[in-house]
């Protein structure tokens, strides 16, 4: 009961934040960045790890210098998340633009439904909101819910109030069951790591083996939707752009592990351009092939 009432004051705390606007919250961000990496050190030997066997090729300079600009990122990515609470529907537009939606009109007008690919990289919960904001069809995003429900029910009320639908990984055939007659569009954020028993396959992926979920590709080749990549940019503090590219338009006739390879060989090749933006705290690499 004494949590439930520290996790329902947390929450209200974080609406009277958001009412504060961005660019002042950004302050706050700065704070919060030499909290976590220099007092804290918030999983900083995760994101050095992580960063090391990513990139053995860079100097040990270059390594600290993308450790601290992703932890100066995460405590913005924070703050604007905290922001998605009371943000607005115009200056969810503003923040982030899409280049390639038309591709994904030609199927909905076709009465065709369409998977997306993504990861977590820059702002993917800002990007989805708008996403919803941006085109015709529903989306539909498929989650990992959280331990704590109070916080998970506040991050799906942002989440879903601009008329998004949020579906839990295991809910997944039955969310897309409900919308079987209308065009949808059902997005993935498929880099997050899988449980012991769901590493069946493992990808080349930064330089080491690492576990992929499958379902994007199993969902992909029983219903021959088309695949698009979803590449995230980041402008500038706050602002972001998004390349809608074609990855597998016709996934039946894909061959097996082909789409997740892709998937991953898209997610690397962005993160080798700008690699601050990808949630290194993760751990990611968790297991390893028997």
């Amino acid at each position: 009961m004494i949590k439930r009432g520290f996790a329902h004051l947390g929450v209200f705390f974080l609406y009277l934040v958001s009412l504060l606007p961005l660019p002042f919250l950004f302050f706050f961000a700065r704070l919060l960045y030499y909290l976590l990496y220099y007092v804290i050190g918030y999983r900083k030997k995760v994101v050095r790890e992580n960063l090391l066997r990513s990139f053995p090729e860079k100097s040990a300079d270059q390594i600290i210098k993308i450790e601290k600009d992703f932890f100066l990122f995460l405590s913005e990515l924070i703050f604007e998340i905290i922001k998605m609470t009371t943000i607005s529907k115009q200056e969810t537009l503003k923040r982030v633009k899409f280049t390639g939606l038309e591709q994904l009109e030609k199927h909905f007008n076709a009465g065709e439904s369409v998977l997306a690919c993504t990861g977590h990289y820059g702002n993917w919960e800002l990007g989805t909101l708008a996403l919803g904001l941006s085109i015709s069809a529903k989306t539909m995003v498929i989650y990992k819910p959280l331990t704590n429900k109070i916080f998970e029910s506040w991050f799906n009320t942002f989440r879903t109030k601009y008329g998004n639908v949020f579906i839990a990984m295991r809910q997944t055939l039955r969310g897309m069951a409900a919308y079987k007659n209308e065009p949808t569009l059902l997005c993935f954020a498929s880099d997050q790591a899988p449980t012991r028993e769901e590493s069946k396959y493992f990808v080349d992926f930064l330089h080491q083996p690492t576990a992929a979920l499958l379902g994007v590709e199993k969902i992909a080749k029983a219903t021959n939707r088309p695949i698009f990549y979803f590449k995230v940019n980041v402008v500038k503090k706050g602002y972001y752009h998004v390349d809608v590219l074609p990855m597998c338009l016709n996934p039946a006739s894909a061959n097996e592990f082909e789409i997740t390879n892709l998937h991953f060989k898209f997610l690397e090749d962005i993160i080798k351009e700008q690699p601050q933006y990808w949630l290194w705290s993760h751990k990611r690499w968790k297991f390893k092939p028997e």
